[in-house]
């Protein structure tokens, strides 16, 4: 694409006040110096006295001594890729722009579907005729970059797919675990080892146990381990639970039963708690029965 300029000329006479003239506009010099090579009004300033061919200017045009009906061309150099902002979420769209950029760095917007656009690298599922490119899903924020053709020109830009849901990604999807935390332990889908109920350390805990808790699915020796606690004070003996271990970014509930039925199960109201290093021992103070059930019930954020 070209653009075209038409640049004018002031005619400055030596020692006389000549004013410039054309069919189409009229510079009348309000002022000049010795050598009539220097003029100006309130309204432009022309210095022809510093080389041959020098730029006058003034707030609304611009012009070049010594060209007389002179038509310049600004030559086209390269196109520049854009979007606003530079992410999308996964399943999303956006909208990509591109400007065609000039020998004297101004620009101008090009139609998207003037653009040969493609996929260079990363989840983007792909880029219509018209320049929106809609993202596949992902299991983190991941990098991705496009390419647009234009004519003789090419740009990238590098856009992020956002991980907008957790729990969406490929046969790992709605599953209770977050895709993340199954891809690194158990690389991309599909893996039947990567199932909520699988147990693939066979420690008898199975995937949706061990990511609550915080343990390691591939690891047998990291298991969570409860059992009863006990400790005698001046007038009686207390009962609790023990367990471990027990994580900093993880909740911790105790409930209690008298009958191990379903729904008799409450939260313990009354405790006290001793932590050491990741083992919790909570201490039942509210009651002095002879029988009682504990359980932990554990939350991540």
């Amino acid at each position: 694409m070209k653009r075209h300029v038409i640049w004018f000329s002031v005619s400055l006479m030596p020692l006389a006040a000549m004013a410039g003239t054309s069919a189409n506009y009229r510079i009348e010099p309000a002022a000049f110096d010795n050598g009539g090579l220097t003029t100006s009004s309130a309204n432009y300033r022309a210095n022809s006295s510093a080389a041959p061919g020098v730029v006058i200017s003034s707030l609304h045009y611009s012009g070049r001594t010594g060209f007389a009906g002179q038509l310049g061309d600004v030559v086209a150099t390269a196109i520049a890729l854009n979007a606003s902002p530079l992410t999308l979420d996964e399943g999303g769209t956006r909208q990509l722009s591109a400007t065609l950029v000039y020998d004297d760095q101004t620009t101008s917007a090009l139609a998207a579907g003037s653009i040969t656009w493609s996929v260079q690298s990363g989840p983007i599922s792909g880029i219509s005729a018209t320049g929106l490119a809609t993202a596949g899903t992902v299991y983190q924020n991941t990098a991705a970059i496009v390419r647009g053709v234009y004519q003789t020109f090419s740009d990238t830009l590098d856009l992020t797919v956002l991980n907008a849901d957790a729990d969406d990604f490929g046969s790992y999807a709605s599953d209770g675990l977050s895709d993340d935390w199954q891809v690194l332990y158990f690389g991309a889908p599909p893996n039947v080892s990567a199932a909520a109920l699988a147990d693939p350390d066979s420690d008898g805990q199975n995937n949706l146990f061990e990511y609550t808790a915080g343990l390691l699915p591939t690891d047998p020796l990291s298991h969570f381990t409860s059992g009863p606690a006990r400790i005698s004070d001046s007038e009686s003996q207390r009962q609790g639970i023990v367990f471990s271990p027990r994580l900093s970014d993880r909740t911790y509930t105790v409930e209690e039963s008298a009958t191990l039925e379903e729904g008799s199960w409450t939260t313990l109201g009354s405790f006290t708690t001793v932590d050491d290093g990741p083992q919790r021992t909570v201490i039942d103070t509210g009651s002095l029965e002879l029988k009682k059930f504990y359980r932990v019930k554990i939350s991540r954020p």
